[in-house]
């Protein structure tokens, strides 16, 4: 057996690299693992067989073949995978075979580079849009929690030592502001559109027009694909742009940033006995313990995220139509990004629908006078507006 995979039966899936076992929320990101990745690539496929059939029938789509996923031989995708460094070539093999008669039309005037591209950001644009909604029930909460606690008093600290008072519902509030910034972020990225790649070889859509005869092919290929997506279509090639791509990454790390500073002031606040998860882990070591085990994966996603993305910025630093290596070393970079985004957006409103606020200090223990509490209310005030202004209670 060379390389590890020689047959269709040569890959055991109980010996499958990652099914969560160092990614404690990983189960949450598994809309957009390989199931889902490879499902989208067959999408992208059948839109645009679909498309070369409207574009040869005036309209009609009867001649698209019908791809069945479940048939895909993964074993076999894989040992392909290995041998040309790019998972479609053995893909389009199998999708042929399902296709019979109307086989030349699969994949046709395509490029690898297409379909990845393409069926990342499917699976981007699904995998944000429920983090977008599960962001939106954290704020929900947070706006609830803020003004629950508009005048429940605290000591704020700077520089890791005491400060002046403050309270907890301000802390929420400033919560609240990030977790509306991750979403804004995210909005956006949904109104500007998640676009369609579809170029050929090089990005010119040569094959498109040869193999039609006609000049206009690249485009109305684009647009029907993009149609069928549900995708925008950009009305070009962005093979060797990768601006679309960073727009994407930049949206799912924020929501890492903003999610990870949440997890680092509620690790602080358990620590300080302020904030208490209603749930938590244990420890191995220390039985009386209850960890703030969202924290800590918040914080954790938060850390790694910014890596994942150096990588796809400095990979967008190519060469020629298709570089050696770049475009390669964004796969898992990209998808990493969004899976953690989705992670951290699922944990964040667990972790603010069930937090505890432990009994507080009286006022007069921290010292907390008309004007904190006056100032504290109207930092809750604002971001309450805010976050109504935006799209809350949705």
């Amino acid at each position: 057996m060379a390389d590890g995979f020689d047959s269709a039966d040569a890959f055991d899936w109980a010996d499958a690299f990652d099914w969560g076992l160092l990614e404690p929320a990983g189960a949450l990101g598994a809309s957009v693992g390989d199931d889902r990745v490879l499902a989208a690539m067959i999408d992208v496929e059948a839109a645009l067989s679909g498309a070369w059939a409207e574009l040869e029938s005036t309209g009609s789509a009867s001649g698209a073949p019908v791809f069945d996923l479940a048939a895909i031989d993964r074993g076999r995708l894989l040992a392909g995978a290995r041998s040309a460094g790019v998972p479609i070539i053995a893909l389009v093999e199998q999708l042929r075979e399902q296709a019979g008669e109307s086989a030349d039309v699969v994949h046709r005037g395509a490029t690898s580079q297409d379909i990845v591209d393409t069926a990342l950001v499917l699976v981007s644009r699904d995998g944000l849009a429920r983090a977008a909604g599960r962001l939106a029930a954290a704020a929900d909460a947070l706006a609830g929690l803020s003004a629950r606690h508009r005048a429940t008093p605290v000591v704020a600290r700077t520089l890791s030592q005491p400060a002046e008072p403050t309270t907890v519902g301000a802390l929420f509030a400033t919560w609240l502001d990030g977790v509306s910034s991750a979403g804004e972020a995210l909005d956006a990225l949904s109104a500007s559109g998640f676009p369609v790649q579809l170029g050929g070889a090089v990005g010119t859509g040569a094959a498109f027009v040869r193999a039609s005869g006609r000049d206009d092919a690249p485009a109305i290929l684009r647009a029907a694909v993009a149609r069928r997506l549900g995708l925008s279509d950009p009305g070009r090639a962005w093979q060797t742009d990768r601006t679309p791509v960073l727009a994407i990454a930049d949206a799912a790390a924020r929501v890492c940033a903003v999610t990870g500073r949440v997890g680092r002031d509620l690790a602080l606040g358990a620590r300080d006995g302020v904030l208490r998860p209603a749930t938590g882990g244990g420890s191995s070591a220390m039985p009386h313990k209850q960890n703030p085990v969202d924290a800590v994966i918040l914080s954790a996603n938060g850390l790694r995220a910014p890596g994942l993305l150096a990588t796809l910025h400095t990979a967008a630093l190519s060469s020629d139509a298709r570089p050696a290596g770049e475009w390669h070393a964004e796969w898992q970079a990209w998808r990493g990004l969004v899976r953690l985004a989705l992670e951290s957006a699922e944990v964040l409103a667990h972790a603010v629908a069930e937090l505890i606020v432990e009994a507080s200090p009286s006022v007069d223990d921290v010292r907390a006078d008309d004007l904190h509490l006056a100032a504290a209310g109207a930092v809750v005030d604002a971001a309450i507006a805010r976050h109504g202004r935006l799209g809350g209670s949705r």
